[in-house]
């Protein structure tokens, strides 16, 4: 039975960066929300509050039930989690005299405390809170301190019980990881057996387990969760895994041929669908980006219901869910507002019929990728950047067709390698170009022209939830702007994109 850390999860920005960093350290985590907890069984080791938007003294102020958890198991409060801990119990959470947000260094330490073992005096944390505990419950010792915050962190005296006002899950506190892995190892006592390795073999048995002798089919994009989990997949059941490879006319210059090549030369059974004049087709005339996304949507669902018809006794349809997917959709606050329409096979539907399976449910996007590397996927494959499922489609600003989409793929192709040229490419973490729908004067020769204007686009993220713009040498910005408006007949500016995320996204549509 794998050992595990339980999340309990009370609405923070910061709860998903709690669970990466103890899968850091090898250790298996899931997140709950607060008012769902799973039942607690031998293989929890311990639990963790994770902050929250609310103030403890807001009278919707979330309320878990640690009945079974306080003083019975190890138990670690962050943030909103520890004032909970305090306030609940007899302490007093007052708002902060100077509200501290940000860096702050801690001035005293116990060093004979589990919790804070080996951590530097003056060690940089993470604060982020208008409230403070200003009094705790009895037998509630104090841990550290800052200079302004004298109860940072605390224990509970005979019990495996702690609390910390900052954030040790931010990068900003520069020895958090070091005071997790005191809690989840030291306190809870896992064994930090949680490796890719350890997660291909325990998933490839429970896949052979499930499937049998079942036939799957899986949708693949190219992507890097898609390939992962079709070549689990493979391991698992062999030929009984069909894939099937959409091409929707709207993918990067040649992609198509070149992904499909390298999964048949993996050993995949994957069929190929050429399916651009369709997708086109309904494409024609149509500007608002949610409409576009939605039709690439519908006709991808047909398409791949037509083909998956064709395969004899599919009882199951994978799908390269990932972690944050689940999270999201059983957030504590229930299921995000819609940003945006996301273009899966999670849309297909239910005449099909077809039971679901989701290999990679429990993984976050980089423990994808090292799963895919312990399994020797090619580098190029798992180290190909996030590409939207509407594809060009949402790079095109207003309507589209064939010809836009031939010429920002010719833009996008001297981008993206001019990238990989000057080994810029592992630096960025996702990298296009847009078709703006504007035309601008320029001097060609001796002539006036009157044409397109492209953006380019460089960020680094971990996951995609924020984003910053890559500061690319001005030199090879240069080189790749004078290779455009000389090679792409139509094209006489290129503007780079500097926005960050938040407030701007990633796409432009």
């Amino acid at each position: 039975m794998q050992e595990k850390i339980i999340i309990l999860d009370f609405g923070s920005q910061y709860t998903q960066l709690i669970a990466r960093r103890i899968r850091e350290i090898n250790v298996y985590c899931e997140i709950h929300p607060f008012n769902n907890a799973p039942e607690l069984d031998d293989s929890v080791k311990g639990v963790i509050l994770s902050g929250s938007p609310y103030s403890v003294r807001d009278e919707q102020a979330p309320i878990p039930d640690l009945a079974n958890i306080k003083g019975k198991m190890p138990l670690l409060g962050v943030c909103y989690g520890a004032q909970f801990l305090s306030q609940f119990y007899g302490g007093e959470v007052q708002p902060s005299k100077t509200r501290e947000y940000g860096r702050a260094n801690l001035e005293y330490i116990d060093g004979s405390s589990e919790l804070m073992q080996n951590v530097s005096t003056h060690s940089q944390v993470w604060m982020s809170h208008g409230d403070t505990i200003v009094s705790l419950p009895e037998h509630y010792k104090i841990v550290a301190s800052t200079k302004d915050v004298k109860v940072a962190a605390y224990k509970v005296e005979g019990e495996t019980t702690f609390g910390m006002q900052f954030h040790p899950e931010v990068y900003h506190s520069t020895e958090g990881s070091e005071i997790l892995k005191n809690f989840v190892v030291g306190v809870c006592g896992c064994t930090q057996d949680w490796t890719p390795d350890s997660f291909v073999d325990s998933t490839v048995d429970s896949l052979k387990a499930k499937l049998g002798d079942d036939k799957v089919v899986l949708g693949l994009s190219g992507g890097v969760d898609s390939t992962v989990a079709g070549v689990l997949l493979h391991k698992a059941i062999g030929k009984n895994l069909t894939c099937i490879f959409v091409d929707n006319g709207l993918l990067r210059k040649n992609e198509y041929e070149a992904v499909l090549d390298s999964y048949q030369h993996m050993g995949l059974n994957v069929i190929g669908v050429d399916a651009k004049h369709q997708f086109l087709g309904e494409l024609d005339g149509v500007s608002d980006p949610e409409t576009k996304r939605k039709i690439i949507g519908r006709v991808f669902i047909e398409v791949f219901d037509q083909e998956a018809h064709k395969i004899q006794n599919v009882k199951w349809l994978a799908q390269g869910t990932i972690y944050p997917d689940v999270i999201e959709s059983v957030s504590v606050n229930g299921p995000s507002a819609t940003i945006k329409s996301h273009h899966n096979v999670g849309g297909l539907p239910d005449h099909m019929n077809l039971k679901v399976v989701e290999p990679l449910n429990l993984l976050f996007k980089d423990e994808v990728r090292r799963v895919g590397k312990a399994m020797d996927i090619a580098p190029s494959l798992l180290g190909r950047h996030p590409f939207p499922g509407p594809g060009l489609a949402i790079r095109i600003l207003g309507d589209i067709t064939a010809e836009k989409v031939t010429l920002l793929q010719e833009v996008d192709h001297i981008f993206i390698q001019g990238l990989k040229d000057n080994h810029l490419y592992d630096q960025v973490w996702q990298a296009g170009a847009m078709l703006l729908p504007v035309n601008s004067v320029g001097v060609m020769g001796d002539e006036r022209t009157y044409e397109k204007v492209v953006a380019l686009r460089a960020v680094t993220s971990t996951d995609g939830m924020t984003a910053d713009w890559v500061h690319l040498p001005y030199e090879f910005l240069s080189r790749i702007s004078n290779e455009i408006i000389n090679k792409v007949k139509g094209v006489n500016r290129v503007v780079y994109d500097i926005s960050s995320k938040p407030p701007a996204t990633i796409e432009w549509e």
